[in-house]
């Protein structure tokens, strides 16, 4: 193919992207004319588009995106869990930014196309994500934003909401599910990961004990967010002071601590989520004392004993967890997660297993940070 040939089947693709984004914004009511867009690359999960309008001279830009049905299922019912809680949130805390999500004539927050595309809209928010930082400072803020959302929705009731994936954070589960696709070996990939699984076998019954009991009764059942990465909190660009939770596709009852760990698993990692040298992967435990710091602030009043003692089991019972996740979509195909190339989620789970393994090294360290902290907090 010519050169000349590529550029002019990239540059129609742009013009269907621009025509189809245009309609969905029809649909949606937003005012104005669609005057460009801009693809928005950062998640593994969605497709999402920045289109900007201009109306009455003044340009405005709005988030589309377009819900991969294949990993929720449940879409309808992931949209009404988010109408549920930004209205709880708006109306309680009016003085807090919360995500505006559009809505069609017929009063939905969401669209479904003639191809059976699932898209919405919500306002852009001019801001700051960060996908990593070594500032302690904006690190500490993280921890203030997902506190401060548990603590608005700390009288919310969870009843209310979908669980829209099921079992979404049952590690017991998600390790059952590995192993049996272990024993099926359905993409003859299973010979390339031995070491993994032994470790992973060897760890399940600690990693496990959390969810189980979760299961159980015995730990408090909240709405949270479940997919606290850095980089689903906007930052104001100027004071680097969190604005707004984002990406509450999963949200839904859960595990409070688990929010914890997912977000220290992300944000204490001294390398990308995909690092493929595992040598440069360690868990940052000056980045781990600034989160659970601000974190701690926001919910020391809410969680229980039993949830502030588990704290760093959480972090490394969500690690093996998400671990076993890249595994098990490697050895069953790679349906799940979006990759960039053939073995990129077995590249994923070995760098989050050498992140449990170095919390493992590090468990008494990180169980005096959690008490120092809370002694902090109280005087």
């Amino acid at each position: 193919m010519s050169i000349t040939n590529r550029k002019q089947i990239i540059n129609e693709g742009k013009e269907i992207i621009f025509e189809i984004i245009k309609y969905i914004g029809e649909k949606f009511r937003l005012p104005g004319e669609l005057y460009s867009y801009t693809t928005i690359t950062v998640g593994n999960i969605n497709a999402t588009y920045k289109g900007t309008y201009i109306a009455e001279g003044q340009y405005k830009s709005y988030l589309f995106q377009r819900i991969n049905t294949h990993v929720f299922k449940n879409p309808v019912e992931i949209m009404k869990n988010i109408d549920e809680v930004t209205s709880y949130i708006r109306e309680k805390f009016p003085e807090q930014l919360t995500l505006h999500f559009h809505h069609t004539a017929d009063g939905l927050n969401y669209f479904v196309s003639d191809e059976d595309s699932f898209w919405r809209v919500m306002n852009y928010v001019d801001s700051l994500a960060l996908d990593t930082t070594d500032d302690l400072r904006v690190i500490e803020a993280t921890g203030k934003a997902f506190g401060n959302f548990q603590a608005q929705l700390a009288d919310f009731d969870g009843s209310t909401l979908y669980e829209t994936i099921p079992d979404f954070h049952n590690t017991r589960k998600r390790l059952d599910t590995l192993f049996a696709h272990v024993s099926e070996d359905p993409c003859n990939r299973v010979h390339e990961v031995m070491d993994e699984i032994a470790y992973l076998s060897y760890v399940s019954e600690k990693a496990a004990e959390l969810s189980v009991d979760f299961t159980n009764g015995k730990i408090p059942r909240r709405v949270t967010h479940n997919d606290t990465k850095a980089n689903n909190v906007l930052f104001d660009k100027v004071t680097k002071e969190p604005l707004v939770v984002i990406d509450l596709d999963t949200i839904m009852p859960g595990m409070s601590m688990y929010d914890f760990g997912d977000a220290v698993r992300f944000i204490a990692n001294t390398a990308a989520e995909d690092e493929p040298d595992t040598d440069k992967v360690f868990f940052d435990t000056g980045k781990f004392r600034a989160f659970a710091r601000g974190f701690i602030r926001e919910t020391k009043d809410l969680l229980t004993e039993v949830e502030l003692e588990n704290l760093v089991k959480a972090s490394f019972s969500i690690t093996v967890e998400q671990a076993s996740r890249f595994l098990d979509d490697y050895l069953t195909g790679d349906h799940y997660f979006r990759y960039e190339y053939p073995k990129h989620n077995l590249v994923r789970a070995r760098c989050q297993l050498q992140l449990a393994k170095d919390i493992e090294k590090k468990w008494q360290e990180l169980e005096w940070i959690i008490r120092d902290v809370r002694a902090q907090l109280e005087e």
